[in-house]
């Protein structure tokens, strides 16, 4: 049975560790392209062009059913054998689309939840004021809609961090790769996934933790506001 060797571990650290900026970086560009694609998702379905609504339904919901290291292993091994498409991607640009559209999905859930808690009023009163569709967007409901979805979509920046690993699969050299590399070389496995895991863990528990006290911080601000809503009510 192999034992323990602290000399491994820190001989593969640095190694490891070249990976992290790669890794965190590869989680930041996924999490924008999902940021921004939820968004289309979210507009597209309150079109009134029923086909098109069920169209797009069907799309999410194949994207969220099949798993995203499918989807990644498609992109990156199947894209370029497709007729007249037969693109080729390169593993970053494959990662940052296979990871990005597939939660895209879910956060266009969270945006859409947003948006339907906006009071029913405020729609009223953009009409009432005749603002454009653009400007009632911006300067009414997205202000209102976003700040409750800050929580959610920050837990889905920590889930999306523990996901990126995946990209692994299709040659993105990020810390579990370079572990995967340095096991190979040494035939020793155990020491540099620890210094992953412990990676992970120092990078994505305070973050969790910050993002818990941001989502106390959120509620107590919007339970004060309804409370100041329900009190204007009754006074008048």
């Amino acid at each position: 049975m192999s034992k323990w060797q602290w000399d491994t571990f820190f001989d593969a650290f640095p190694m490891v560790v070249q990976g992290l900026g790669i890794t965190i970086s590869l989680t930041f560009a996924c999490y924008l392209c999902a940021l921004i694609v939820g968004f289309v998702w979210t507009f597209i379905r309150r079109m009134k062009f029923k086909p098109l609504r069920w169209i797009l339904l069907w799309i999410m919901e194949f994207i969220r059913s099949t798993p995203p290291l499918v989807q990644l292993f498609f992109l990156y091994f199947g894209l370029p054998m497709v007729p007249v498409i037969g693109v080729a991607l390169d593993p970053f640009t494959c990662a940052i689309l296979g990871l990005g559209v597939h939660y895209s999905t879910y956060i266009g859930e969270v945006y859409r939840s947003g948006i339907d808690s906006v009071d029913k009023g405020q729609w009223e009163a953009s009409q009432a004021l005749n603002f454009s569709t653009g400007k009632k967007w911006t300067k009414i409901i997205l202000p209102q809609a976003i700040p409750p979805t800050i929580p959610m979509l920050g837990n889905y920046l920590i889930i999306m961090f523990k996901e990126v690993p995946l990209a692994s699969t299709v040659g993105v050299v990020g810390i579990l790769q370079l572990a995967n590399n340095y096991g190979a070389q040494h035939f020793r496995y155990l020491e540099p996934l620890t210094i992953v895991a412990i990676l992970f863990l120092v990078l994505s528990y305070p973050s969790a933790i910050l993002i818990k006290k941001l989502e106390v911080k959120m509620n107590r601000r919007f339970d004060k506001k309804a409370v100041l809503k329900e009190s204007k009510g009754a006074v008048s």
